[in-house]
C-alpha cells in the first residue's frame, strides 16, 4: 500500500499546474500525479492575457510560457484591428518539462487508474494507494445538470513554405467562409515559418469531422501565401460554453465526496471554455490552505465552483443570445461588434471580471440579432 497526502487523478493542464504549485509552497507534502499517457498535458496549447492573472502569478507560471507576445490581431469582413494587449502561450511539452522536472518521480506516467474515491486509488495494475486527499483532473463529463453548447477545433503547428510575416498572433480570423455556427482561424507564430494554425468553431453540437478541418487549415495557409510544408504536431478539442443549469445539482453527481479540478470542476471561462486562468486561481487557493483531508479540500474547491458559476451569468445570458437568437452564419456580427468595444473592457471580459458599465455598455445600442429572439433567449434557461 502506498500512501500519500493528496493524489492527483489525470495529468491535464489543472492537475500539472496543481502539482506544480504544491511542489512550490508545500514541498513537505507527498504529492502524486497520476496519467494514464506517456507524457502530461495530451496535445494541447494553453493561451491566456495579460490581464487574466495578478503579477504574483504571472511570476510563478513564467517556467511554462513558451512565446509572448506585445498584442495580437483580430479581422472580421467589415473591421480590422490589431491590440496591444499582452498574449502568452503554453505548449503541452513546456508543461510536461516543468511539471516532471519539479516532482520526479512523483509523477506516474503510463498508470491507468481502475477506481478511486475521496481517500484512496486503484491503479489498472492493481496498485492500491491510501491519500488523504484524492482531486478528480480526467476533464470534461457530459452532465445533464449543465446545459451548453460547443466551441471545438483542429489545430496544427506547421512549417510554411514561406515566411508568414506575422508580428503577433491573429485571435480571431473571420474573414473566412462560416461553416457549422460562427467559425474563425486562429494562429500563433512560433518561428519565422512555423505556425500553429487552428480551425475554430462555435456550433450547437459537439461532432467534429477532423478531415475537414485539416482541409480548411491547408486551405487557409495557402490563401495566405504562406504554403504548407509540414505537420509537426496536430490537436484538437471541444471545449463547453455555458448557457445554463444547476451547480449545485451538478456537485451532487458521482463520484461523490471527491474534489475536481479544470473543466471536470467546471472551472472555466463560460464564452471560450478556457480554463487557464481558473486553473491558476484554484492551484494557488488550495496550495496556500493544504494540508486539508478530503472533505474539507472537497468543500473548498465546491465553493470555488459555484461562486464562479454564481459570478458568471451575465456570460451565460450573452451566449444564450449568441446560440438562442442569432442564425449560425450570422453568430459572426456578433464578435465583430464586440472587438470594437475599448481595449479595457476586452481585457476585462476575458479576464471574467466584468464591471457593471461593462455589462451596460454590451448590452446598449442596436443589437447584432433581432430584438424580439434576444429577449428569449435571455429568459430560456438555456436547456
Amino acid at each position: 500500500m502506498v500512501e500519500a497526502d493528496i493524489v492527483l487523478v489525470g495529468g491535464g493542464l489543472a492537475n500539472s499546474l496543481l502539482a506544480y504549485r504544491l511542489s512550490q509552497l508545500k514541498p513537505e507534502l507527498h504529492v502524486l500525479l497520476i496519467e494514464r499517457d506517456p507524457h502530461l498535458g495530451g496535445e494541447h496549447t494553453w493561451s491566456f492575457n495579460t490581464a487574466d492573472l495578478t503579477a504574483e502569478q504571472h511570476e510563478w507560471v513564467a517556467p511554462f510560457v513558451e512565446c509572448s507576445w506585445p498584442g495580437y490581431d483580430v479581422r472580421f469582413p467589415k473591421y480590422r484591428r490589431w491590440i496591444d494587449s499582452g498574449y502568452h502561450t503554453i505548449t503541452t511539452a513546456r508543461l510536461h518539462e516543468v511539471v516532471a522536472g519539479a516532482l520526479g518521480d512523483r509523477v506516474l506516467l503510463n498508470c491507468g487508474v481502475e477506481s478511486f474515491g475521496p481517500s484512496e486509488v486503484t491503479t489498472a495494475d492493481g496498485r492500491k494507494i491510501k491519500a488523504t486527499a484524492v482531486v478528480d483532473g480526467r476533464g470534461p463529463v457530459d452532465s445533464d445538470n449543465l446545459y451548453v453548447r460547443f466551441q471545438k477545433f483542429v489545430g496544427q503547428v506547421v512549417r510554411t513554405d514561406n515566411p508568414h510575416g506575422l508580428k503577433g498572433p491573429i485571435l480571431m480570423d473571420a474573414t473566412v467562409e462560416q461553416i457549422d455556427g460562427y467559425r474563425f482561424v486562429y494562429v500563433l507564430p512560433f518561428e519565422e515559418r512555423v505556425v500553429l494554425i487552428e480551425d475554430t468553431r462555435y456550433s450547437n453540437g459537439p461532432n467534429l469531422a477532423q478531415a475537414d478541418y485539416v482541409a480548411e487549415i491547408a486551405k487557409y495557409a495557402d490563401a495566405m501565401g504562406w504554403g504548407l510544408s509540414d505537420v509537426l504536431r496536430e490537436e484538437e478539442g471541444v471545449l463547453p460554453v455555458a448557457l445554463g443549469g444547476s451547480i449545485e445539482s451538478f456537485w451532487s453527481e458521482e463520484p461523490a465526496g471527491v474534489p475536481r479540478s479544470g473543466l471536470r470542476a467546471a472551472l472555466f471561462h463560460p464564452t471560450t471554455g478556457y480554463s487557464f486562468p481558473n486553473a491558476v486561481r484554484l492551484a494557488d487557493s488550495v496550495s496556500a490552505r493544504m494540508p486539508l483531508d478530503g472533505d474539507k479540500l472537497f468543500e473548498l474547491v465546491r465553493t470555488a465552483s459555484i461562486e464562479h458559476w454564481n459570478g458568471t451569468g451575465f456570460f451565460r445570458m450573452l451566449n444564450r443570445m449568441m446560440f438562442f437568437a442569432a442564425e449560425p452564419s450570422k453568430r459572426m456580427q456578433i464578435f465583430q461588434r464586440f472587438y470594437k468595444l475599448p481595449k479595457p473592457l476586452i481585457e476585462r471580459f476575458y479576464a471574467g471580471g466584468l464591471v457593471s458599465s461593462d455589462r451596460v455598455r454590451l448590452l446598449v445600442g442596436k443589437p447584432p440579432v433581432p430584438i424580439g429572439r434576444a429577449v428569449s433567449a435571455i429568459l430560456s434557461s438555456g436547456r
